[in-house]
């Protein structure tokens, strides 16, 4: 068995403004304040268990010369460039195309570069589990997290009662971000999971996949497998992007395969989707503050978020459950229990000032 990674990095965050801008979103940031970006944290989890040259970053093609500058060991056959952003399934298939082109006994597995994971080993644990099963059934696999609330912002898969294999359950059934109620029942019952959107298969069973459900898709890329590893390979990704379909694989492929297979898992994951999310999962100070500066400074406030140039002084006081988000050029402050609103102001933004800010 020969074992591929490859991770999505074609997002632009969002709903991480003003810290995330399209010209260098939040993958490419340290969000953490760790000295490393989210994408270089998530490539060396993958490089601690695979050949660095086994690594494939699918990307938009105007990070390219971002993705060299923070891997610059990577290989440009390795990093692959999308023209246009058409959805997870696309470029998964292209992804898996290319690979299986190179070698049609490989397993794969596929991760967003932009999640946390706290506990590494584990997750090379569970990932290499699934690889294993993978390799040895038509299965396609996807890594369940064992909830810790009942969440609204998340899917949740159901799972069988009995195992396939240690660890490893048949999938029931997909549903979508539930109310709270239902995402109470969900996890009082311990029979979901959220959906980490992290996929393991060999390339021979997600080609199949793709020929049942999303045969357009894959006559596309299948067709390139004389150009994959040639100078031809951009021209002919230029050629088939524009004509193929934007869908998610949860949608195209995922949700409608009889063969999908979940293994629970808790490596103290958080996907990183918000603001909140991050306030969720980081240091706080004895206040339940997280300060990501140098020049923070705080007096009788507590429970915020602050995130501010290394170089600039940032004084809060009294205040609570607040997102200060400071960059060179904008600046966004807003209650936390708000942050949904922070897409809609984002879209706001980029109509009132042309783009400029975003």
């Amino acid at each position: 068995m020969n074992k591929y990674a490859v991770i999505m990095a074609g997002g632009v965050g969002t709903r991480f403004w003003p810290v995330s801008r399209v010209h260098k979103p939040k993958q490419f940031l340290d969000i953490l304040g760790l000295g490393e970006s989210l994408l270089q944290m998530t490539y060396k989890r993958f490089s601690d268990m695979l050949p660095e040259e086994n690594i494939y970053i699918v990307t938009n093609e105007a990070y390219r010369e971002l993705i060299k500058e923070q891997l610059p060991t990577i290989d440009d056959d390795q990093i692959l460039g999308e023209p246009i952003a058409k959805n997870t399934a696309p470029c998964i298939a292209y992804a898996c195309y290319k690979i299986a082109s190179k070698d049609p006994e490989s397993v794969v597995v596929v991760a967003p570069s932009d999640h946390l994971i706290m506990d590494g080993q584990m997750f090379q644990k569970q990932v290499t589990s699934a690889m294993n099963f993978a390799h040895k059934n038509e299965a396609l696999v996807t890594l369940g997290i064992k909830p810790s609330r009942p969440d609204t912002g998340y899917g949740y898969i159901q799972f069988q009662e009995v195992e396939e294999e240690k660890g490893i359950y048949k999938v029931k059934t997909f549903l979508e971000k539930p109310n709270l109620e239902l995402a109470n029942q969900f996890v009082d019952s311990g029979d979901f999971l959220w959906n980490a959107g992290i996929f393991i298969w060999s390339v021979k069973s997600i080609v199949k996949a793709f020929d049942q459900y999303l045969p357009e898709t894959a006559e596309l890329f299948q067709g390139g497998a004389d150009a994959y590893y040639t100078d031809d390979e951009p021209a002919f990704i230029e050629k088939v992007y524009p004509i193929c379909q934007s869908i998610s694989i949860d949608y195209g492929i995922i949700e409608k395969s009889e063969n999908v297979f979940v293994l629970p898992s808790d490596f103290g994951w958080s996907d990183l989707g918000t603001w909140k999310s991050l306030y969720d999962v980081a240091e706080k100070n004895d206040e339940g503050n997280v300060i990501i500066g140098e020049m923070v400074k705080s007096k009788e406030s507590n429970n915020n978020l602050v995130v501010a140039p290394k170089d600039k002084l940032v004084v809060l006081e009294g205040v609570e459950d607040l997102f200060v988000l400071d960059t060179e050029d904008a600046l966004l402050i807003c209650n936390k229990n708000n942050e949904q609103e922070v897409k809609r102001i984002v879209t706001e933004i980029k109509a009132d000032q042309n783009g400029k800010f975003i």
